[in-house]
């Protein structure tokens, strides 16, 4: 991968301890890591994304963290870490961790000094109010979970904000020693060799919170400080930011009014994922234009990440609350499937019925629009969810690997799992795992391997403009094109299930030996192309045409 590596990447998600254990402890573990990165080297990933993987107390899947410098026992030690670092470099496969700097655990040394002395020098680490703030019940991200945003410490005999759950204290990030410290953080991983960070809840790691004040200002300049620090530290090295703000906001996430990009690299694009389920739930591509329509121009080198799942729920919350209710009519009907009235906690396969065309359909449309495309551990094989876990557990079991015990995941036995294995029905390690599809040509693990091939001879996705095509005739059908240095890319995507035929002859003039390089089957010359074929549930990545 050369310069601006991350635009033409394929970042696959993973938790450590779900991936595959290789002590038999029951827990996922980063000896097992390594011995699967063969599998997501022959996959075509190369990037992958861990979740956290520092000590914690574990309330919070790891994000609750009690020291920022180390390694969760339970996955192994700093050592094996470098290790994992080493071999995947080896595979061609940069590794990025999860930066949660927004809060620490209450466990974490310093909450414990912060609040045991108002002479600690970690006092004004986090964020405190003598008083009770009026916006206390204001802001909470977890709506059920969480009842209010401050709570009162006995023994600090102050009020500590916290954004999330109560063991989650804010830091302080006024304060110059915490800005500091995260730098710091940041560069002790790059020095151990990570290629960049994957920041959580970006929006509030930059909170100048003030209490009783619900809308308190950003300081998006701490953004341009981090970037510049890390860059210095490790030249190529990527910040990859979650920040679900309001579509206005997005740009200054990525740089300054001077039109840089000199903050964040990569920005989740929360937007057109809305956009994107609310579209497979009409079996209409208008959602979907309409997303890359309103999508603000970037700076130069700012980049999209794309995706379908994610390691949360999928967050609804940009959609209207008719178009919230119409995907939850169709992809999350029953109330344990949903979660904080804005989300859904299923993964795809389930959510599309296991119907392997609109599978394909789906993460064919994914892989295909503009950015850097993210898939989770597991879709790749059609993993189902846990519904009997709660809430965003349902979709963090263990990877089903064999027709082994627990899918391969682990040798312990069932009860001492660290996180359960779907067993029995349509999705239990039974039915579904690699071992199966390794063995299968047609099976959809290999069908992914096929399609991240094809995207590697797509350079125009990552890199290039992605524009809408507009075509007379149904709804159902998105046509785009990619355009970029290597050439042309034309991409026609069904989401109905009824055939089409589409006259796409304004692209006529441009072929050089066009030619079809992924397509759900085999379809007729595309001749004139007034007649461009594609079935229900049908998609075709065109070759228009290629420069060098």
């Amino acid at each position: 991968m050369t310069d601006r590596w991350y635009r033409k990447a394929v970042v696959y998600c993973a938790d450590i301890d779900t991936f595959a254990d290789s002590n038999g402890d029951g827990c996922g573990d980063i000896r097992g890591m390594i011995n699967r990165l063969d599998y997501l080297a022959r996959l075509g990933v190369n990037c992958l994304w861990l979740n956290p993987i520092h000590p914690t107390p574990d309330l919070d899947d790891g994000y609750d963290v009690s020291d920022f410098y180390n390694i969760d026992p339970r996955f192994g030690n700093l050592g094996d870490f470098a290790e994992l670092l080493h071999q995947a470099g080896n595979l061609g496969i940069k590794v990025i961790i999860d930066l949660v700097v927004n809060h620490t655990s209450d466990k974490h040394p310093w909450f414990q000094s912060a609040r045991s002395s108002p002479d600690s020098p970690y006092r004004d680490w986090y964020v405190w109010s003598e008083t009770e703030p009026a916006d206390r019940k204001q802001g909470m991200v977890f709506p059920g979970e969480q009842d209010e945003t401050w709570t009162y410490d006995r023994t600090a005999k102050l009020w500590y904000y916290h954004r999330f759950y109560k063991f989650q204290p804010d830091l302080n990030i006024n304060n110059p020693e915490v800005r500091e410290e995260i730098k710091k953080i940041t560069s002790f991983w790059l020095q151990l060799g990570v290629a960049g960070f994957r920041m959580d809840a970006v929006p509030f790691i930059i909170e100048q919170t003030e209490p009783g004040n619900p809308n308190s200002p950003k300081d998006l300049d701490f953004l341009t400080e981090l970037r510049q620090h890390v860059q210095w530290r490790k030249g190529d090295a990527v910040l990859l930011a979650e920040a679900n703000v309001e579509p206005a906001q997005l740009v200054d996430f990525f740089g300054d009014k001077g039109g840089s990009n000199n903050r964040i690299h990569m920005l989740f694009d929360f937007m057109l994922n809305g956009r994107l389920i609310l579209a497979l739930a009409r079996e209409d591509a208008e959602p979907i234009i309409d997303g890359l329509r309103d999508t603000p121009m970037l700076p130069e080198g700012g980049q999209w990440a794309t995706f379908l799942r994610n390691h949360d729920e999928i967050d609804l919350s940009r959609l209207t609350a008719e178009q919230r209710a119409e995907v939850f009519a169709k992809f999350g009907p029953e109330p344990e499937m949903q979660l904080y009235g804005r989300g859904i906690r299923r993964r795809l396969a389930p959510m599309l019925g296991n119907d392997r065309r609109h599978l394909e359909l789906a993460y064919a449309l994914q892989f295909s629009l503009r950015g850097t495309p993210v898939i989770r551990y597991g879709e790749e094989i059609g993993m189902g969810d846990d519904l009997a876990e709660d809430g965003r557990y349902a979709i963090r079991t263990g990877m089903q690997w064999s027709l082994t015990d627990n899918g391969g995941f682990s040798r312990a036995k069932p009860k001492d799992l660290a996180r359960p294995v779907i067993s029995g029905g349509d999705y239990g390690w039974e039915k579904v795992n690699v071992t199966l599809q390794r063995h299968d040509p047609n099976s959809l693990l290999s069908w992914f391997e096929r399609m991240i091939r094809t995207l590697r001879e797509a350079p125009e996705v990552g890199t290039g403009s992605c524009t809408h095509v507009d075509i007379p005739g149904t709804t159902s059908v998105l046509v785009h094109r990619a355009d970029g240095e290597t050439g042309t890319m034309v991409f026609v995507h069904n989401l109905g299930t009824e055939a089409a035929t589409l006259d796409l002859s304004s692209l006529a003039a441009e072929a050089d030996q066009p030619n079809d390089v992924l397509a759900d089957q085999e379809y007729p010359e595309l001749g004139k192309w007034d007649k461009v074929e594609v079935a229900g549930y049908g998609y075709r990545w065109i070759r228009l045409r290629r420069t060098v």
